[in-house]
């Protein structure tokens, strides 16, 4: 896994009080930047350890999540929409997230199918409603703290990759199943909302 060398000389400050506070805009910049966050959960692990590592990492995740969803459905707007253009997953999404809500949101928090960052712009271009969209962070959590506890796992960013790539322990097994099974639950119901508009007579 590639290290962010940027952040190498800030470690040690971020290690302090101070440190793991400036880490919550740090990691909401990661987000809003549409950059992978597993790197930077996994360093909070490291940091800060599992429980209050999963608590930063939660609180800039949600931070930069609500950046994004405002972005894309305002400033970035047509941007957003030519960036999902290569994502047809994600466009199915956004179409069938209007008519599922809350639950679709959910669903694909836990799901590892689809990619965090570029998920917050697809539901910006839906009409999913601000309140379903921030209720449904909840479910980053299983992976939020299954990450941040291979992160103090690893203890070192140079460990990162060999943790990622090791055998995987129970806790591991129990979100990945997780993850499978919102996975399936999405595809059927993304399949259920297609096949309903196309048995719904258009003007």
């Amino acid at each position: 896994m590639a290290t962010p060398d940027a952040l190498l000389p800030l470690l040690p400050f971020l290690r302090s009080p101070l440190g793991a506070l400036v880490f919550i805009p740090i990691y909401a910049l990661w987000v809003t930047l549409l950059l992978p966050g597993v790197w930077a959960s996994m360093l909070a692990g490291a940091l800060y350890g599992t429980v209050w590592g999963s608590v930063i990492v939660a609180v800039g995740a949600t931070l930069g999540a609500e950046v994004v969803f405002l972005l894309g459905r305002g400033w970035l707007r047509a941007w957003a929409r030519r960036r999902l253009a290569a994502a047809p997953k994600l466009q199915a999404v956004e179409q069938a997230v209007s008519r599922q809500g809350l639950r679709l949101v959910l669903l694909t928090r836990l799901s590892p199918a689809f990619p965090f960052s570029l998920l917050n712009l697809a539901y910006g271009l839906s009409d999913v409603s601000l309140r379903d969209y921030t209720i449904g962070l909840v479910g980053i959590l299983p992976g939020t703290v299954l990450f941040c506890a291979l992160g103090q796992l690893a203890g070192d960013v140079s460990r990162f990759g060999d943790v990622l790539t090791g055998q995987a322990d129970g806790a591991v097994w129990i979100v990945r199943l997780l993850g499978i099974g919102a996975t399936v639950a999405v595809t059927v119901l993304i399949t259920r909302v297609a096949q309903n508009a196309l048995k719904t007579p258009t003007d």
